[in-house]
């Protein structure tokens, strides 16, 4: 186990980095954070000058890999990190130099025991794109089909697992100060962030996330996932067939092309209703370098890392709040947060009802044309921190998901509303689920909430065993030996003596 000096070593290194961007201004500034957490922050941004203005991304792509892909997860929290932050977050790019090709080719070889051109006619050496886990190159197999081979960058395992297990030890030792930064779990943030990155980190697993979508879309014509090539995929390599397609980020060259960017936006709200909704299993990183329109006017995707599950309870929850939303039903959404135990029993359905309807009012009074969803959702995540509902990640995954593939659908059609495309959808899904009929919809439920509020012993043990559904059972956390605060300033001392010792020496040799 890694020793808690190396760990204040090198979160000592990194803060310096962040603090030379101005990124740990917000932390200082604000009130909730506790006053040995601002003074070590003063310590760690002694003697250096910061920008006006935070640079987040800029930070994190210069300590490393496994910081961006941090902070990639963390633009999903903008009510841990902020707003601001979270926008800024949602900037970084994966852009990297590569690494060596002969590096690149020992992987392969290593990864199947058979020489590179034995599995490949031709391979380009440089690659069409440099990720921080990753890189991808264009090639045709031996049978003649042009594939686009995914490669784990050489040491990417090894330099992920030391950045996660200081992670770990520092969100422990935040959560252990207790109040509102115990609420935001870091702990379990960073444990799911673990998880993402053991997916990603595991290019058989992503080969069989798009397998599973590809299973999935058939239902939607519209949107194409790409055939995997198992007889090339491992571990530490992907391939897949090649996509010759426009990015939906070039509206421009869409146009030149002569697709119809209504048709795309609506083909795209449709193919991740279907994912989120029904299938509860869904692509998790929309954005638009992901997506390409294709010549017969099919959207498709690629990059399947990060994907989100949800259950069908769970989706059934999310459908019912958003259409209450809309409808200005707010005791209903009170009760289904009440019901899934997303907010703590000792609170009143009716004061969260009312403050569901301070978020939704301002919504509901625009015009429908002017609604968006990505609002709703948060607005709704707004009020966490006042009624003490604990952080649910699968949820953040989603609404971060929801309003990236928003954004990517009104770029494509400016007129564009989520809800008017979204409404018939979900009508329908839940009119599907309820009952043949509306009215038999209504009954049944009627009849499930007075089943729910008779028998007072059942809820009663649904207050110590919550329902399976209201959320996924979260990874599972690391022991750790947290540092007693009486030995908190010995450390952190040692380290930034360590720290200065080190530059002293590197200055004079």
């Amino acid at each position: 186990m890694t020793a808690s000096v190396t760990h204040l070593w090198r979160l000592l290194k990194w803060g310096r980095t962040l603090a030379r961007h101005g990124a740990l201004k917000g932390i200082e500034a604000d009130p909730l954070t506790p006053p040995q957490v601002r003074r070590l922050v003063k310590i760690v941004s002694f003697g250096l000058s910061a920008p006006p203005t935070p640079d987040y991304a800029k930070a994190l792509q210069e300590i490393g890999p496994a910081a961006i892909k941090l902070g990639q997860a963390l633009s999903t929290r903008p009510d841990l990190v902020g707003d601001r932050a979270a926008e800024n977050l949602s900037r970084l790019q994966d852009d990297l130099p590569p690494s060596p090709f002969p590096a690149i080719k020992a992987t392969i070889e290593a990864a199947f025991g058979t020489p590179l051109d034995q599995l490949y006619a031709s391979f380009d050496p440089v690659p069409i794109g440099a990720a921080s886990i990753a890189q991808v190159h264009r090639a045709v197999t031996t049978e003649g089909h042009d594939v686009a081979v995914k490669v784990l960058r050489p040491g990417i395992e090894e330099e992920f697992a030391q950045a996660i297990e200081t992670y770990e030890w520092a969100a422990a030792h935040v959560e252990n100060s207790g109040g509102e930064l115990e609420r935001l779990r870091p702990r379990l943030v960073v444990a799911h962030f673990k998880q993402w990155t053991a997916r990603e980190l595991d290019l058989q697993r992503e080969a069989a996330s798009a397998s599973e979508l590809r299973e999935n879309m058939v239902a939607e014509p519209g949107f194409f996932v790409p055939e995997i090539d198992w007889q090339r995929t491992a571990r530490r390599v992907l391939t897949l067939e090649w996509l010759d397609g426009v990015k939906l980020n070039d509206r421009e060259a869409l146009v030149a092309a002569g697709h119809d960017c209504k048709a795309l936006a609506a083909i795209l709200v449709r193919a991740f209703l279907r994912q989120a909704v029904v299938d509860g299993f869904f692509h998790a990183d929309l954005h638009q370098g992901n997506l390409f329109a294709l010549a017969d006017g099919r959207i498709a995707v690629i990059d399947f890392g990060i994907m989100g599950r949800i259950d069908r309870r769970a989706r059934m929850w999310l459908a019912e709040i958003l259409y209450g939303l809309i409808t200005g039903n707010y005791r209903r959404v009170a009760e289904i947060h009440f019901e899934a135990q997303y907010v703590p029993p000792h609170h009143n359905v009716e004061e969260f009802a009312t403050a569901l309807r301070a978020a939704g009012e301002p919504i509901r009074g625009l015009p429908v044309k002017d609604i968006s969803v990505g609002r709703m959702l948060e607005s709704l995540f707004a009020i966490t921190r006042d009624f003490d509902m604990p952080t649910q990640p699968h949820l953040l995954l989603l609404q971060k998901t929801m309003v990236m593939e928003e954004g990517v659908a009104t770029n494509l059609d400016p007129d564009i509303n989520m809800w008017e495309t979204a409404e018939p959808f979900l009508k329908d899904w839940l009119r599907s689920e309820l009952g043949p009929e509306a009215y038999l919809a209504d009954r049944i439920i009627d009849a499930v909430r007075a089943l729910k509020l008779v028998p007072q012993l059942i809820k009663r043990i649904n207050e110590y065993y919550p329902p399976r559904g209201a959320a996924p059972p979260p990874p599972p956390l690391p022991a750790i030996a947290v540092i007693e605060r009486r030995y908190w300033w010995g450390y952190a001392l040692a380290g930034a003596v360590g720290a200065a010792i080190a530059v002293f020496l590197i200055i004079i040799v």
